[in-house]
């Protein structure tokens, strides 16, 4: 039994998330740095492909003209 204090999705249950999304719907994760971190609940966010941006930036940003993408947010500690 997974401790949900520390992972926050199994396989699983990001299966049954996924499917309720379209099969071509993009999906873009947040990062930044090394390491890997939970996710946090998945959304939909349009996005605008600026691959010009520095890798700090990230590639895609939030835009209300862009796509219509999955986002998978990585989980923010302040510690």
């Amino acid at each position: 039994m997974r401790d949900k204090n520390t992972y926050f999705f199994t396989v699983g249950e990001l299966i049954k998330i996924l499917q309720q999304y379209p099969e071509d719907m993009p999906v873009v994760v947040s990062g930044y740095e090394n390491g890997y971190e939970n996710f946090y609940q998945p959304y939909v966010k349009k996005v605008k492909d600026q691959p010009e941006n520095t890798f700090y930036d990230g590639r895609f940003q939030i835009d209300d003209d862009g796509t219509e993408a999955l986002l998978l947010e990585r989980e923010v500690r302040h510690d």
